[in-house]
């Protein structure tokens, strides 16, 4: 295996790229609507579109509010569809989300067809593609960093409302803690990260870094603090065990399974969101071995009364 800067900045990117993903992610968990992330990693296309057709460019500020008004129209629509329509949250985030994904797709065709514009690296990023650059520093590298210092700030300046809103709403609201602003918020800000991480791991990839190392981290911690610190530690991994596996164990694995010869390197950001749901399995069935060890040293260590 033969290790290059390039190899070092994919790492570095992909690492920037999924920790980001995990700071909104975690708090879109403790709300229960992980689905929300996933219908706004979607429904961001005809936003991340309409923003470069209007443009004409593939600036990142038009780009950026594209995204960000379209998340916000997805929360705020399937809000009301909920409500008004009767059916359930998952039920009103699935009509809403599908229909702009379908509208997202038609129009990145449309300005596939004028400008150089891919649908497949919308889809499924192009990390090594996007880290290629003549600067010192990658610009996807620098962007990544700072959508990531953009949500640790946040996140720690509004982390007592988040906390509170999450676990109890009506307490929250009775508080004067703008809950609904808060929801607001954090739609935006999931926006904006996705729209950030297309680039590099694309619009699927991204939904496994927004719920994967939080869902890890609850099965790790029952802090707040602890769940956004180990989604971080578990988001860092699985971005440098998935680069380590895209260029070495996943090539060799995959000749020995197909019987074909050298296949070269695999995505890396799809080994990293492989990799992630990896680790969330090792780290369930070793948490449910050590409940089963703990609840049978306490039945044994408990004496019968006579």
């Amino acid at each position: 295996m033969m290790w290059s800067e390039l190899d070092t900045w994919i790492v570095i990117t992909g690492a920037l790229t999924a920790m980001a993903c995990a700071v909104p992610g975690v708090f879109l968990l403790l709300n229960k609507q992980s689905m929300l992330g996933d219908a706004i990693s979607h429904a961001v296309l005809p936003g991340l579109a309409i923003g470069f057709l209007v443009s004409g460019t593939r600036d990142t500020f038009p780009m950026l509010l594209g995204a960000a008004l379209a998340g916000v129209f997805t929360g705020v629509v399937s809000g009301m569809i909920e409500r008004r329509g009767r059916v359930e949250a998952g039920a009103s985030l699935g009509v809403v989300f599908c229909s702009l994904f379908a509208l997202g797709l038609i129009l990145i065709r449309l300005a596939a067809d004028h400008v150089d514009l891919d649908p497949g690296c919308v889809l499924y990023g192009s990390l090594e593609l996007a880290v290629i650059d003549s600067a010192s520093v990658p610009r996807i590298a620098w962007q990544s960093g700072a959508i990531l210092v953009l949500n640790l700030i946040l996140a720690g300046f509004f982390f007592k409302e988040l906390q509170l809103a999450a676990f109890d709403p009506r307490f929250a609201k009775a508080s004067g803690i703008p809950a609904g602003w808060l929801q607001q918020g954090l739609t935006v800000i999931t926006a904006l990260t996705t729209v950030v991480a297309f680039e590099s791991v694309g619009s699927i990839l991204v939904i496994a870094m927004l719920i994967v190392p939080g869902a890890t981290a609850m099965l790790l911690s029952r802090s707040v603090a602890g769940v956004l610190l180990w989604s971080l530690a578990v988001a860092l991994c699985s971005a440098v065990i998935g680069h380590l596996s895209a260029i070495s164990i996943g090539p060799v694995f995959l000749s020995l399974l197909t019987g074909h010869g050298n296949l070269g390197s695999l995505s890396s950001a799809g080994m990293m969101a492989v990799c992630a749901g990896l680790i969330f399995f090792t780290i369930f069935a070793l948490a449910h071995l050590a409940q089963r060890l703990f609840s049978r040293v306490k039945e044994h260590s408990v004496t019968p009364q006579a």
